[in-house]
């Protein structure tokens, strides 16, 4: 009941000085919104990384070709791996999963008076287990259509929509740059990538459809691809795995020990989790940046409760003259320190709401992710705040003569 009291006695006083309250508060808002925004934004960047590895299919690699060395010099030529390269790794590296080669070009696709400029890839069916994507509707490719270069299409989500709204369009014949296909599937929608691309705005054919009717056979290399992407079977170690696929492809390519690579093997997932591992350094510096203006705020509470003592030296007087201990005195104002930092935590938490709402509706940054546990963590370390900096003076108030404050002036 004390206790009840003594809060309804501390909001009377903060009341006669509302705008002295409302500065007083103004660190502990700014410093509880900016911890809860920053660590807000690090959860919402480690999920965007997370959602751009699964997107990807896991552990993954990408291996591309080099430039030629030519006589100690390296040429403008580059060095172009193929699909038998693919079935190499894919055959003798331990720990993989798949090896999937690709071609890639764009151009329009039409149906009927319809047509959308997209991207047009090469690929077999391996394609989809390394990027773990499944198809909505329709199949998959059979092995007679890869290995005859068929006409026919799987074609993403966007694409889909754009060229066929509503209506299923499976078995349906569009024009692909020059040629005709056949639609046999529907991907499941993806969304965008890591540099925030389409991945859904997409047609995939056999890739010895795209070699021979888009991008063209090489004379010097006819199996060539772009790339090879290369999953790992989950567990495995990536580093292993990457070390096996250098060791082979040196040793396929005759490179003599010392000579430089003509490839290169890309552990996306490596990469993508680093730039984010950055993001969240950046992040947790701002957090503990934020966190001091917390103390400043702290500091500013007890700078204004000292004022307070001074100012109410009379009314301590009164009170203990009728009969306040000073324990009463030292819970008085030890609760208004503790009230002021605990409303300006709220409003902090309400403000930090507010932002990340706002960042995530209009796609600001990677977004914000509030995790309960950092707010109660902000909330209870704003009343730390009050106790510690509101106790001097409160312990000072308490310890005022009682004849002495009454003959203050």
């Amino acid at each position: 009941m004390k206790i009840v009291i003594l809060l309804k006695t501390a909001i009377t006083a903060l009341k006669v000085n509302v705008l002295r309250s409302c500065l007083t508060m103004l660190g502990i808002i700014i410093g509880v919104a900016a911890v809860i925004i920053m660590v807000a934004m690090g959860a919402g960047a480690q999920q965007k990384v997370d959602e751009q590895i699964k997107s990807l299919g896991g552990n993954v690699f990408f291996v591309t070709g080099s430039f030629r060395q030519s006589g100690g010099a390296r040429s403008e030529s580059v060095v172009k791996i193929n699909e038998d390269d693919a079935n190499l790794i894919e055959k003798q590296v331990p720990g993989v999963e798949a090896a999937a080669p690709y071609l890639s070009s764009a151009g329009q696709v039409i149906y009927g008076n319809l047509n959308w400029s997209t991207e047009i890839d090469g690929i077999d069916n391996r394609y989809f287990v390394v990027r773990d994507w499944d198809l909505a509707s329709g199949r998959e490719f059979t092995s007679a259509e890869i290995n005859r270069g068929s006409k026919v299409a799987i074609i993403g989500e966007r694409l889909r929509v754009e060229l066929f709204g509503a209506s299923d369009p499976i078995g349906q014949t569009i024009r692909v740059t020059n040629f005709n296909a056949t639609i046999i599937g529907v991907l499941a929608a993806k969304g965008q990538d890591s540099r925030g691309e389409d991945q859904d705005d997409v047609i995939f054919l056999p890739i010895k459809t795209v070699r021979n009717k888009i991008t063209g056979v090489s004379a010097t290399n006819p199996k060539s691809v772009r790339f090879i992407q290369v999953s790992a079977y989950d567990g495995e170690d990536m580093d292993y795995i990457e070390d096996e696929m250098s060791r082979l492809l040196r040793q396929r390519m005759r490179i003599p020990v010392g000579g430089d690579d003509m490839f290169r093997i890309r552990n996306v997932s490596e990469m993508i989790a680093t730039r984010a591992e950055t993001i969240q350094v950046f992040n947790t510096l701002l957090a503990w940046v934020a966190s001091v203006s917390l103390v400043v705020g702290g500091i500013g509470i007890m700078n204004i409760m000292l004022v307070s003592v001074t100012e109410r030296t009379r009314e301590i007087g009164l009170r203990m003259a009728v009969g306040a201990k000073p324990s009463d005195i030292l819970y008085q104002f030890l609760i208004e320190s503790i009230v002021l930092c605990g409303l300006g935590g709220f409003i902090g938490v309400v403000i930090a709401y507010g932002f990340v709402f706002m960042g995530n509706q209009y796609g600001i940054g990677a977004g914000g992710i509030i995790e309960t546990q950092v707010v109660l963590l902000s909330l209870g370390f704003s009343g730390l705040i009050g106790v510690f900096f509101g106790y001097y003076p409160a312990l000072k108030a308490s310890r005022l003569a009682p004849i002495d404050a009454l003959r203050y002036e």
